[in-house]
């Protein structure tokens, strides 16, 4: 399974990023006539947050194609032998496939409101059908599911950190738009944030 991983990894991320950052927002950016990547690009906390995002995704993606190009050195690096298993494999190649529609289907669902950042200028709608009946956060829970699975497939100390640091940004991100979502929408957001929890359930 060694040879179909080193491929498979670099391959998935490559493809998730594409439709589910690049696509998508081309496609809601002919729509609304703007670019929806709004993430700040100054020297403020929020804007330090974005930088990281950026240098975790940057990092991620140089730690992938290593994998593939120095397949015999990556997977003895810091590997994590007590979760070696095929079965934890095979759950987590689920789990990022998973992810991938998970994610793509509550981007679509957002429609014209898909931002990457929070918005200040344009007042979106807020999206309470769909997955995020289900969830307040669909597509940042699909990214954690992403990084939980590939933590499984290839269990090392890096992809551990990955999961770790990524979940640490994208909660930090989540609490700075809810902030942001309950003065745009009020009670209506608040009578959402009371029935759908933060991740998954009700």
């Amino acid at each position: 399974m060694t040879d179909f991983i080193r491929f498979f990894i670099p391959f998935y991320f490559i493809i998730f990023f594409t439709v589910s950052f690049v696509g998508i927002s081309y496609r809601v950016a002919k729509r609304i006539g703007k670019n929806p990547n709004v993430l700040p690009k100054d020297d403020s906390a929020y804007g330090l947050v974005g930088f990281y995002f950026k240098l975790i995704l940057l990092a991620l993606f140089m730690y992938t194609i290593l994998l593939l190009l120095f397949p015999k050195d990556m997977f003895s690096a810091f590997k994590i032998n007590a979760l070696e298993y095929n079965l934890i494999q095979y759950t987590g190649l689920g789990f990022m496939m998973m992810a991938l529609i998970w994610v793509v289907i509550a981007q679509l669902q957002m429609k014209n409101s898909w931002r990457i950042g929070i918005d200040s200028t344009t007042k979106t709608e807020l999206v309470t059908d769909g997955l995020f009946r289900f969830s307040r956060n669909p597509v940042f829970l699909g990214m954690t599911i992403s990084l939980v699975g590939f933590f499984l497939v290839f269990p090392t100390v890096i992809t551990f950190s990955f999961l770790l640091t990524g979940n640490i940004l994208m909660q930090i991100q989540i609490r700075l738009e809810e902030e942001f979502l309950l003065k745009e929408h009020g009670e209506i957001y608040l009578t959402y944030k009371n029935r759908v929890k933060r991740m998954l359930g009700y």
